[in-house]
Protein backbone atom coordinates (compact mmCIF):
# COMPACT_ATOMS: atom_id res chain seq x y z
CA UNK A 1 0.00 0.00 0.00
CA UNK A 2 3.04 2.30 0.81
CA UNK A 3 4.55 1.88 -2.57
CA UNK A 4 1.10 2.45 -4.55
CA UNK A 5 0.74 5.59 -2.36
CA UNK A 6 4.09 7.09 -3.36
CA UNK A 7 3.75 6.00 -6.94
CA UNK A 8 0.31 7.93 -7.27
CA UNK A 9 1.74 10.96 -5.09
CA UNK A 10 4.99 11.07 -7.28
CA UNK A 11 2.75 11.35 -10.09
CA UNK A 12 0.30 13.74 -8.98
CA UNK A 13 2.65 15.92 -7.79
CA UNK A 14 4.92 16.37 -10.57
CA UNK A 15 1.65 16.94 -12.64
CA UNK A 16 0.57 19.58 -10.17
CA UNK A 17 3.89 21.18 -9.52
CA UNK A 18 3.84 21.44 -13.76
CA UNK A 19 0.47 22.57 -14.06
CA UNK A 20 0.59 25.04 -10.90
CA UNK A 21 4.12 26.87 -11.87
CA UNK A 22 2.75 27.42 -15.36
CA UNK A 23 -0.26 29.11 -13.60
CA UNK A 24 1.92 31.34 -11.59
CA UNK A 25 4.48 32.43 -13.64
CA UNK A 26 3.17 32.68 -17.60
CA UNK A 27 0.91 34.97 -18.87
CA UNK A 28 -2.66 34.74 -19.72
CA UNK A 29 -1.94 34.71 -23.58
CA UNK A 30 0.89 31.75 -23.24
CA UNK A 31 -1.74 29.83 -20.98
CA UNK A 32 -4.43 30.11 -23.30
CA UNK A 33 -3.79 27.56 -25.91
CA UNK A 34 -3.12 24.51 -23.59
CA UNK A 35 -6.00 26.25 -20.98
CA UNK A 36 -8.53 27.59 -23.11
CA UNK A 37 -10.69 28.60 -19.80
CA UNK A 38 -7.88 31.18 -18.39
CA UNK A 39 -10.23 33.10 -20.86
CA UNK A 40 -13.14 33.21 -18.49
CA UNK A 41 -11.35 33.36 -14.85
CA UNK A 42 -9.61 36.21 -13.82
CA UNK A 43 -5.97 36.33 -13.74
CA UNK A 44 -5.79 36.98 -10.02
CA UNK A 45 -7.42 33.92 -9.70
CA UNK A 46 -5.69 31.69 -12.09
CA UNK A 47 -2.45 32.64 -9.92
CA UNK A 48 -4.42 31.08 -6.88
CA UNK A 49 -5.15 27.95 -8.13
CA UNK A 50 -1.60 27.84 -9.48
CA UNK A 51 -0.39 28.62 -5.63
CA UNK A 52 -2.97 25.92 -4.23
CA UNK A 53 -1.69 23.50 -6.69
CA UNK A 54 2.17 23.90 -6.29
CA UNK A 55 1.17 23.42 -1.96
CA UNK A 56 -1.36 21.05 -3.04
CA UNK A 57 1.91 19.01 -4.73
CA UNK A 58 3.95 19.42 -1.40
CA UNK A 59 1.30 19.07 1.03
CA UNK A 60 1.61 15.23 -0.96
CA UNK A 61 4.57 14.57 -0.27
CA UNK A 62 6.29 16.32 2.37
CA UNK A 63 4.20 15.40 5.87
CA UNK A 64 4.39 11.93 5.37
CA UNK A 65 8.19 12.10 4.42
CA UNK A 66 9.09 14.10 7.51
CA UNK A 67 6.24 12.67 9.60
CA UNK A 68 5.06 16.03 10.64
CA UNK A 69 1.79 16.02 10.29
CA UNK A 70 1.46 13.22 8.10
CA UNK A 71 -2.87 13.98 7.96
CA UNK A 72 -2.11 16.64 5.77
CA UNK A 73 -1.58 14.51 2.83
CA UNK A 74 -5.29 13.05 3.04
CA UNK A 75 -6.29 16.59 3.16
CA UNK A 76 -4.40 17.47 0.08
CA UNK A 77 -5.71 14.23 -1.86
CA UNK A 78 -9.15 15.57 -0.96
CA UNK A 79 -8.43 19.19 -1.83
CA UNK A 80 -6.79 18.15 -5.76
CA UNK A 81 -10.38 15.55 -6.08
CA UNK A 82 -12.59 18.57 -4.96
CA UNK A 83 -10.03 20.95 -7.87
CA UNK A 84 -10.66 18.22 -10.75
CA UNK A 85 -14.99 18.12 -10.16
CA UNK A 86 -15.01 21.82 -10.27
CA UNK A 87 -12.71 21.97 -12.86
CA UNK A 88 -15.01 19.00 -14.81
CA UNK A 89 -18.03 21.30 -14.39
CA UNK A 90 -15.92 24.70 -15.91
CA UNK A 91 -15.18 22.19 -19.16
CA UNK A 92 -18.51 21.14 -19.13
CA UNK A 93 -20.09 24.52 -19.05
CA UNK A 94 -18.15 25.39 -21.60
CA UNK A 95 -19.34 22.99 -23.85
CA UNK A 96 -15.85 21.44 -23.89
CA UNK A 97 -16.04 17.41 -23.62
CA UNK A 98 -13.42 16.58 -24.85
CA UNK A 99 -11.60 18.23 -22.45
CA UNK A 100 -12.45 16.41 -19.40
CA UNK A 101 -10.82 13.12 -19.95
CA UNK A 102 -7.88 14.46 -17.95
CA UNK A 103 -10.12 15.47 -14.88
CA UNK A 104 -11.75 12.35 -14.88
CA UNK A 105 -8.30 10.43 -14.64
CA UNK A 106 -7.15 12.77 -11.95
CA UNK A 107 -10.03 12.71 -9.73
CA UNK A 108 -9.68 8.90 -10.17
CA UNK A 109 -5.70 9.48 -8.96
CA UNK A 110 -6.90 11.26 -6.15
CA UNK A 111 -9.37 9.00 -5.05
CA UNK A 112 -6.94 6.57 -5.06
CA UNK A 113 -4.77 8.82 -3.35
CA UNK A 114 -7.08 9.45 -0.68
CA UNK A 115 -7.70 5.70 -0.09
CA UNK A 116 -4.20 5.66 0.36
CA UNK A 117 -3.23 8.74 2.63
CA UNK A 118 -5.12 6.91 5.49
CA UNK A 119 -2.47 4.23 6.13
CA UNK A 120 -0.95 7.94 7.39
CA UNK A 121 -3.74 8.61 9.79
Amino acid sequence: MTVAYWIIAGLLALFYLYAGGKKIVQSKERLQPMMGWVDTVPMPMVRVIGVLEVLGAAGLVLPPVTGILPGLALTAAVAFAVLQVLATGLHLSRGEVKETGLNITLIVLAAAEIWLATIWL
